[in-house]
Order: C-alpha cells, then sequence, then structure tokens
C-alpha cells in the first residue's frame, strides 16, 4: 500500500492538472475580417426625379461630403417625343448644400434648406437637327446647355444599417430652380412674364446604399 501511494499520488496530480491546463490554453476564434474601406468611386446615393428641367423621369447617382452636408448628383433623363416634337436625353450634374439637419424622431429627419447649382446637356432638340437651318447668331444662346440655381429642402427615413453600421436614409425631396435662358428673359421682360413662370419644380426620392 506504501509502495503504491506516490503513483497514486502522481495520477492525481496529473487528472488534476489537465483541465486547468485546457482552461488556461483555450482554443481563440479568428479575428473577424475588417470590412473594406468605402470605394471612393462608388456612389453613396442613388435617386430618381421628375421635372426641374432634367427631364420628364431622370435617374441618377450621386456622392457625399462634409458629413453629408455637400452632395454632387449626376443624372440622366428622357421625355419622349409627343411632349417635345423630338426625343429628348439629358445629362446633368447638381451641387447641393444643405447647412443643417432637423432631427424630428429618432428615425425621421428634415433638411429644410439644401441650395446649390445644376449645369445639363440636351441631346436631340429641334433646333440641332439640321446645319444652317437658321442664320448665324439667329438664337444668341445655346440651344442645348442650361445651368441654373436651385433650392428646396428634404424629409428622411433612416432605417437601420446592417451589422452595426450606420443608418441609412430614404429621403423625398423637392427643388425649386431656374436657368441662364429663363432669368435673363424674366430680366428683359418683368411686365410679360411673372417670377413663378420661370420656375422649374422637381420631385425626387434618394436612396443611401
Amino acid at each position: 500500500m506504501l509502495r503504491s501511494l506516490p503513483l497514486l499520488c502522481a495520477a492525481v496530480v496529473t487528472l488534476l492538472s489537465a483541465p486547468a491546463a485546457q482552461a488556461s490554453d483555450p482554443e481563440v476564434a479568428p479575428a473577424p475580417k475588417a470590412k473594406a474601406a468605402h470605394p471612393w468611386y462608388r456612389p453613396r446615393h442613388l435617386m430618381v426625379q421628375t421635372g426641374g428641367g432634367l427631364g420628364m423621369v431622370a435617374v441618377g447617382a450621386g456622392y457625399s461630403y462634409a458629413n453629408n452636408k455637400v452632395e454632387t448628383d449626376i443624372l440622366l433623363g428622357y421625355v419622349p417625343k409627343r411632349f417635345a416634337g423630338s426625343t429628348l436625353s439629358l445629362a446633368s450634374v447638381k451641387l447641393l448644400y444643405s447647412p443643417f439637419t432637423l432631427r424630428i424622431t429618432d428615425q425621421w429627419q428634415v433638411k429644410p434648406l439644401t441650395v446649390g447649382a445644376y449645369l445639363s446637356y440636351t441631346h436631340g432638340t429641334l433646333n440641332d437637327e439640321e446645319r444652317g437651318q437658321y442664320t448665324k447668331d439667329y438664337y444668341w444662346f445655346s440651344t442645348d446647355t442650361r445651368y441654373g440655381p436651385l433650392a428646396g429642402s428634404r424629409l428622411s427615413y433612416l432605417r437601420p444599417g446592417r451589422n452595426g453600421s450606420a443608418p441609412k436614409a430614404v429621403s423625398l425631396y423637392y427643388e425649386l430652380g431656374s436657368n441662364d435662358l429663363y432669368l435673363i428673359s424674366y430680366a428683359q421682360n418683368r411686365k410679360g412674364l411673372s417670377f413663378g413662370q420661370v420656375l422649374t419644380l422637381a420631385i425626387g426620392v434618394k436612396a443611401d446604399f
């Protein structure tokens, strides 16, 4: 009995030390891979709108900067022939600035003022279809390029982001605008035109992704 006591003690020590060693060296789960940074060239939002002098229907994508206060939007618009005498396609760029945002609830917020400017090019206008159709300088203005100011506001719903990412916004917006030709015509003929006649209205939806 005394001879087997050292062996018994050694066995007990071995059994007691095995769980401790296992606990002190647990299996470490692999660290989750960090998400790739948002590529600079990938748009931050998509939009679709009607009106505003940019097409009966216009779709596009855009980028956000400066904590979502500054945006650049690129749109392609379309007007059917029956509404314009010829089929029109428009390419436009907008630069917008929203100085502040008001939070209504955790999920709803409003940007009460958005100001900016746009530049658009129209392909398919009647006056550009035939060379020599009009004498030189018959039209002193460009028949296919327009630019002008914009002002409006936006109501946004914040939907939860995935995997703890920042919330994504779906926004309904409107924009009042004008263009160089309208404003010059109004300045030269205030008696014949009211200011409301030289304004355009755009209504659209913008979604972050």
